[in-house]
């Protein structure tokens, strides 16, 4: 399923300029994808078009506490990602909870990092906004991939 999201942020630069869900099924299995990867990856892109409709505003100084099951589901690992973020002001809390809402539509956990990259990066993709250059890399680039300068 991931793999399809990725696919759809390269193609396509807003969800707006996707075609409708059978055009766009025809066109992922044309480039390769499994009916099963292309319609776990609708239905999940469905509900983050809900998840952005029923996340109001939040406060600024709102603080997050992570109930057992989330923290299971979420993982240390993804937590942590997701503090560092709102640390450095690229999430404020409303996509905090936008992205957590996804994450807990996963299946199985604990959530994979880079799984929740992703995630992160379709949040902004469903809201047409591009996070900055740093913070992409920070989405895009594998940690143990990079050069320490």
């Amino acid at each position: 399923m991931f793999e399809v999201l990725v696919y759809l942020y390269e193609n396509y630069w807003r969800p707006d300029a996707c075609p409708d869900h059978a055009q766009l099924t025809r066109k992922l299995a044309s480039a390769g994808f499994e009916n099963d990867e292309i319609e776990d990856a609708l239905t999940w892109l469905d509900g983050l078009a809900g998840a952005a409709q029923s996340c109001g505003e939040l406060s600024a100084s709102s603080l997050r506490v992570y109930v057992k099951p989330e923290q299971d589901h979420l993982g240390e690992a993804s937590i942590g990602f997701l503090s560092f973020l709102e640390s450095a002001r690229v999430l404020s809390p409303r996509l905090r909870e936008m992205v957590i809402e996804r994450a807990l539509a996963i299946p199985g956990g604990p959530v994979d990092l880079e799984d929740l990259k992703i995630i992160v990066l379709m949040v902004f993709w469903s809201l047409g906004e591009e996070p900055d250059a740093l913070i992409l890399d920070e989405l895009f680039v594998d940690a143990s991939q990079r050069s320490i300068h």
